[in-house]
């Protein structure tokens, strides 16, 4: 599947036969706690820090029009934002996963982003971009 952009996503998920929740993690950049002089030069130049979970939602594939609805709900929802991290979840027998299974999964989530394991997630920037990230 090619993803050039976060409407290919929501393209995708509706195109599947199970129906999809999707879920997000809106992060944003901070120092850590332990930041070096060096550190927060180069973060108060615009680089370095790391990323930390600001805000969560899920999303059913057929209530999210495009990326600038969820962009803009984002804003009034919640602070600002550097990158939004997604992730789709399969329901079963053509029936939505439950609300204890994306509460877990957006869990696991954020506690990824927490530890650098983003391996598995689809990082969007704030125009809908994939980002690529080291």
């Amino acid at each position: 599947m090619d993803i050039q952009h976060f409407d290919d996503l929501l393209r995708a998920a509706r195109a599947m036969p199970e129906p999809q929740q999707l879920l997000f993690v809106f992060a944003g950049a901070e120092l850590p706690a332990n930041a070096t002089a060096q550190q927060r030069a180069d973060f108060d130049a615009g680089e370095g820090g790391e990323l930390a979970p600001l805000m969560c939602v899920d999303k059913s594939a057929t209530e999210l029009a495009s990326f600038d609805a969820l962009a803009v709900e984002a804003a009034v929802a919640g602070p600002p934002w550097a990158i939004v991290f997604s992730a789709a979840l399969a329901g079963r027998a053509s029936a939505p996963p439950t609300a204890g299974e994306i509460d877990a999964a957006l869990q696991h989530m954020v506690e990824s982003i927490k530890s650098g394991r983003i391996e598995a997630l689809l990082p969007f920037d704030r125009s809908g971009l994939p980002v690529q990230l080291a």
